[in-house]
């Protein structure tokens, strides 16, 4: 690139900066971008300089591959209803060790190595992340009552506790946070991360909410020449059509609830972008065309 066009790329960013100096933003990292070391490096260099522009991020990390993988090595089995890793006692240790005490502290070091200042929490840090049980439903006939069917320690958020991310973001710290919940009962819940970024961002007004994923964004249907197309905009009654008429389907969907919780609740903005692609995240945010999918209210 010439001098020329780096000042170009530089001036397109720059009221975009201006825009979003001082604000809050919600990432939500998983996918192949937590894999890859090359895309690892990328992500924390695109939050190292959000920081010193101004921006305060925030970052929820997934860590369900990673947790299958030592389930396997431990001879533990995985088993999945709706979705959802059923989370006994001992699935619940190997959750919080893997998400707490290995990923969330990956990503920790890997930022201040290169230049950040992050800090790791889990959300039962300061009651950060109040969960309560999740039920989940199993319909057996139209005239019979729903089987509930217990899943163990898997919780959805209750509330919010914003005292210790609103006071690391005034000491120019990012937060870096792992999944999993404070019962009432004070004892870990694991909780889909999706949810908890959707969470986090209603409650702290954030001016966007982004996710990271394995897909361009939104997929809808396409024409002859593509089975599906890049849905670039949608409005809150769009995506809540687009999930109970079966448009989307699988992992978007607990993706474009957390969007809709996290507009409902006061953030301006949500984006669904494909974390494969080298700083995706600037590129949405600094650039005038974008990526992905962008949700709003109207």
């Amino acid at each position: 690139m010439s001098a020329t066009s780096t000042a170009q790329v530089l001036i397109e960013a720059l009221p975009y900066i201006k825009k979003f100096y001082g604000k809050t933003i919600v990432i939500k990292y998983g996918g192949h971008a937590m894999v890859d070391s090359h895309l690892k490096k990328q992500f924390a260099l695109d939050i190292i300089l959000m920081k010193y522009v101004g921006i305060n991020p925030v970052i929820v990390h997934g860590g369900g591959p990673q947790i299958s993988r030592i389930m396997k090595r431990m001879g533990i089995e995985s088993t999945f209803v709706q979705g959802q890793r059923v989370t006994d006692e001992e699935t619940m240790s190997v959750v919080e060790m893997v998400l707490v005490g290995t990923v969330n502290k990956e990503i920790v070091g890997l930022i201040n190595r290169l230049g950040g200042r992050a800090v790791g929490l889990s959300g039962r840090d300061g009651d950060l992340i109040r969960a309560e049980r999740m039920k989940i439903y199993k319909y057996t006939g139209d005239e019979r009552p729903p089987e509930i069917i217990d899943i163990g320690r898997v919780g959805k958020v209750h509330d919010v506790n914003p005292g210790v991310l609103t006071a690391l973001e005034s000491q120019g710290f990012v937060p870096v946070i792992a999944p999993v919940g404070v019962g009432p009962d004070g004892h870990a819940y694991n909780i889909n991360a999706d949810l908890v970024a959707g969470a986090v961002a209603g409650k702290l007004r954030a001016e966007k909410l982004i996710l990271l994923t394995d897909v361009p964004g939104v997929l809808g249907p396409g024409g002859e020449d593509s089975p599906q197309r890049l849905i670039h905009s949608m409005s809150f009654r769009e995506v809540e059509n687009a999930i109970s008429q079966g448009v989307v389907s699988g992992g978007m969907i607990p993706k474009l609830k957390a969007c809709l919780k996290a507009l409902k609740k006061g953030s301006r903005k949500a984006h669904i972008i494909d974390g494969r692609r080298e700083h995706a995240i600037l590129l949405e945010l600094f650039t005038d065309a974008g990526v992905g999918t962008e949700i709003v209210m109207a």
